[in-house]
């Protein structure tokens, strides 16, 4: 672990159980729920496919809760640090951190066997599983749970789904707002009083499976900037123009058939393939990837088919066949060519 190197700022405290709420756990606790937590914070350079981890922070929580660990670190993205202004960590701080690769074997100690909490916790794990590809390791995590869906499920009275909301709802001090230790010090604050009152009503817990990247491929994104100026928000999130499709849409895909030239194909959730290296095999194989789900959708494919997601909803409604990715890498080995014509080879 690394010391945090800002001056300026006061030390964290790691210590939590001291704030207001629920402490105490349910004598009836669920026999299904996890058998323990690591909430995660990270900071990042930015929020596209191709940013980096520059600081990181686990807070390990026992199945009921109870703190028993907590950890940071600094990250070299070996890039501009982005946000500065946001985050406060400049080039000069992160000069001679470890790279990400060398905080892997520490970082996964602290994940392994654990369910990931995060606030928006779908970021945070994309962001740890696009490390973990880049490094060629593979991230020790199988499910994660996000604060904000907890927080609707528990129906908490929020203004809005922000950290400091919930923090607030629960008593909660926020002593440095994004400084990844001490945000992770907040939510695992108030994950505790929210896991005891689901507990409490033996409430399902929104857990969603988690898809280690299997492959990865840097294409960074271009990052336009004027003469002498700093990091440009606008450079966030780069678009991406994708070839418009041939093929007219034949309709629906129909189970245990063939796929066809020119089908909508959408994706929702996580898949172990990078998704725009899975968009662009679907697109080379004259399919076209659509960004939502409407009644000319001809599949979904997700590897969450229970998570309550709009894109798995609308299939629903709309009867849209829904296939996991493995599946879907299968039939896009024998895609039928456009207007019904004899496959080739």
């Amino acid at each position: 672990m690394l010391e945090d190197r800002m001056a300026a700022a006061p030390p964290i405290a790691p210590k939590i159980g001291q704030q207001p709420g629920p402490q105490t756990p349910p004598a009836d606790w669920p026999s299904g729920y996890p058998q323990g937590y690591a909430v995660v914070d990270v900071e990042t350079t930015g929020l596209a496919r191709d940013d980096r981890i520059i600081s990181a922070a686990v807070y390990q929580l026992d199945a009921q809760g109870a703190f028993q660990d907590s950890w940071y670190t600094l990250v070299n993205p070996q890039r501009d640090p982005g946000p500065v202004w946001i985050h406060g960590l400049t080039s000069e701080v992160l000069d001679g951190a470890p790279l990400f690769p060398d905080v892997v074997p520490e970082l996964s100690r602290r994940l392994a066997d654990r369910v990931l909490v995060a606030h928006n916790a779908m970021f945070d794990w994309s962001m740890i599983a696009r490390e973990y590809a880049r490094a060629a390791a593979t991230a020790p995590v199988r499910q994660r749970l996000c604060t904000i869906a907890l927080s609707k499920e528990l129906g908490l009275p929020l203004p809005n789904h922000k950290l400091e909301s919930l923090a607030a709802h629960y008593g909660v001090v926020q002593e440095r707002a994004h400084h990844a230790l001490d945000d992770a010090r907040v939510l695992a604050e108030a994950f505790r009083p929210s896991l005891r009152r689901a507990a409490r009503q033996n409430l399902r817990l929104p857990l969603l499976t988690c898809q280690p990247l299997t492959e990865w491929s840097d294409s960074p994104a271009p990052r336009p900037r004027a003469a002498g100026s700093a990091y440009r928000p606008t450079s966030w999130r780069p678009s991406r123009k994708r070839p418009a499709c041939p093929y007219p849409n034949p309709g629906r895909y129909e189970p245990g058939g063939r796929l066809v030239q020119g089908m909508r194909v959408a994706f929702s959730g996580d898949t172990s393939v990078d998704r725009e290296l899975l968009e662009d095999r679907a697109i080379e194989a004259g399919l076209h990837v659509a960004t939502s789900v409407s009644r000319l959708t001809s599949l979904l494919v997700t590897n969450d088919p229970d998570a309550q997601t709009s894109k798995t909803a609308k299939a629903a409604a709309y009867g849209t066949a829904v296939v996991d990715e493995a599946a879907f890498m299968q039939l896009l080995q024998d895609v039928e060519p456009a207007g019904g014509a004899p496959a080739s080879g």
